[in-house]
């Protein structure tokens, strides 16, 4: 999968050897049958770009404190209206997240199941994506590793690299 600032191409190997533009309405649309859209999938904003954030109060997931923050789009031309995220207070990663439309119907949830440290930072290992308007019981996401801060040549980064 490529994204190069709003178009999206996928490469599908078996059978037929493609690439497929993924664009407008598309972009919503699930991934392999995941719980995952295209969107959810290569977002790439930061949330504050995106969002005001308030820390409203704390809880605690899995025997961690957190902090419960909720974002608020600043604009009308984001995927989701509200979130709400709990962010482990020691280790600043988000441990769930609930994704809300406007009129304020929970869309998606995520929860960090396994983290591991990563270049000294944690990093999410394991999450269950859901999406509340499917059936099911999520699709789990596992990272078995990550480098950070490689150099990309920008000639991977094109659609005639993705058939590579």
């Amino acid at each position: 999968m490529l994204r190069l600032g709003d178009k999206i191409w996928n490469y599908t190997p078996e059978p037929n050897d493609r690439i497929i533009a993924i664009s407008g309405h598309l972009l919503r649309q699930s991934v392999m049958g995941s719980d995952l859209s295209y969107e959810d999938m290569t977002e790439n904003h930061k949330l504050r770009e995106l969002y005001d954030a308030e820390v409203t109060g704390e809880d605690e997931i899995d025997g961690r404190p957190c902090w419960v923050v909720d974002l608020a789009a600043k604009t009308k031309d984001v995927t989701y209206h509200t979130r709400k995220i709990w962010v482990d207070q020691e280790r600043w990663l988000p441990l769930k997240e609930e994704r809300y439309a406007k009129s304020g119907r929970l869309l998606k949830t995520t929860t960090i199941t396994e983290a591991f440290r990563v270049s000294g930072r944690w990093y999410p290992k394991r999450m269950i994506f859901k999406d509340m308007l499917q059936r099911g019981e999520g699709t789990e996401f596992i990272i078995e590793s990550i480098d950070f801060d490689v150099e990309i040549p920008d000639h991977m980064l094109t659609k005639a690299a993705l058939r590579k």
